[in-house]
């Protein structure tokens, strides 16, 4: 009964970050066809990030919901939910990677950074994230799976097997920890710290370099540039409190059979995971001035009750006056 109680749990906050998910990410996107001065290369990486995030609360959560149940089903066929679950979340990864990158380079190049990054190599860049993201997904597809140990246990040399599919039976952990994790995992969230770390200490030159100039006011300059700091710091911090959970227990498992995860611990470490894609919203679009002002004439003029005397054409005017002056 406790299981079944759990589980119920499980389906139903999986439902609800698949929710917020899908919705945040559907209105980042809203928000960048609505307003012009939202479509630069920078925002190409926040939408591709925003569709990776849709994929995951529109996918990869049901697909969860799933596995959890435990559906008896051909090896085949489990293997490619498993498969269809890591490529979407290693998108969301890359993207997350390749926002990094664009955030390094506008500090580093701020002059040059338009001429450099140009809207056809952020297409090509995003091309490249999805590209190594199905091959690094569909790896197991390709034999690097449980299939001989279970053709094994069942004595089958050929012939379909049936299993009751979960994540676990299929994915080899080999898989998980020595190449998605130490391959695909923690470098990206390395490389990521070593770029952020990097941008502190180009902001905190400029920073110095506008402190010393009398012709410029530090105090606003700092703030602005420390909100970016602390926006940094944020994803960084999102990003590793979000994955490492879920990959520490795939090493435990590997490295230590004897050992028992608590399904508690398990849960939590994938609403960890997934919970990444509903944050990355907030993270990426509603920190900046010009999103938040989008978001408001959207919900302004498509959403609010237009028949009541709080929203007239007055306050629909300013709000879309507002989101043309923002732009970051």
């Amino acid at each position: 009964m406790g299981t079944s109680v759990s589980l119920a749990v499980y389906i139903v906050i999986e439902v609800l970050i698949a929710l917020v998910s899908v919705l945040g990410n559907i209105l980042v996107i809203w928000a960048v066809i609505v307003n012009q001065a939202l479509r630069d290369t920078t925002f190409f990486f926040i939408v591709s990030l925003a569709v990776a995030d849709i994929a995951v609360g529109a996918l990869v959560i049901p697909l969860a919901i799933i596995i959890s149940i435990g559906l008896e089903t051909e090896f085949y066929s489990c293997l490619m939910v498993a498969c269809i679950m890591l490529i979407l979340t290693q998108s969301s990864i890359l993207a997350l990677l390749a926002i990094a990158v664009d955030r390094y380079l506008r500090v580093k190049i701020p002059t040059s950074y338009k001429s450099f990054v140009t809207a056809r190599r952020a297409v090509v860049a995003i091309t490249g994230c999805w590209v190594l993201s199905f091959i690094v997904g569909l790896v197991p597809m390709f034999g690097w799976n449980n299939i001989s140990s279970l053709r094994k246990e069942q004595n089958s040399t050929f012939g379909e097997i049936i299993i009751t599919c979960e994540f676990e039976t299929v994915i080899s952990m080999e898989y998980m920890v020595y190449f998605n994790f130490f391959v695909w995992v923690l470098p990206p969230l390395i490389l990521m710290l070593i770029i952020y770390l990097e941008v502190f200490n180009l902001i905190q030159r400029q920073l110095n370099k506008k402190v010393s100039s009398s012709s410029k006011d530090p105090h606003k300059y700092y703030g602005k540039e420390l909100k970016i700091a602390k926006s940094l710091a944020l994803i960084l911090l999102l990003f590793a409190l979000s994955w490492l959970p879920l990959h520490t227990l795939n090493c435990i498992t590997l490295f230590c059979q004897t050992c028992s995860t608590p399904m508690i611990i398990t849960y939590i470490a994938i609403f960890l995971t997934h919970g990444n894609s509903a944050m990355n919203p907030i993270v990426y679009a509603f920190r900046i001035e010009k999103f938040r002002f989008t978001f408001l004439y959207i919900w302004k003029k498509y959403f609010c009750c237009k028949s009541g005397r709080e929203l007239n054409r007055a306050n629909t005017t300013n709000v879309e006056r507002s989101c043309s002056k923002h732009v970051l």
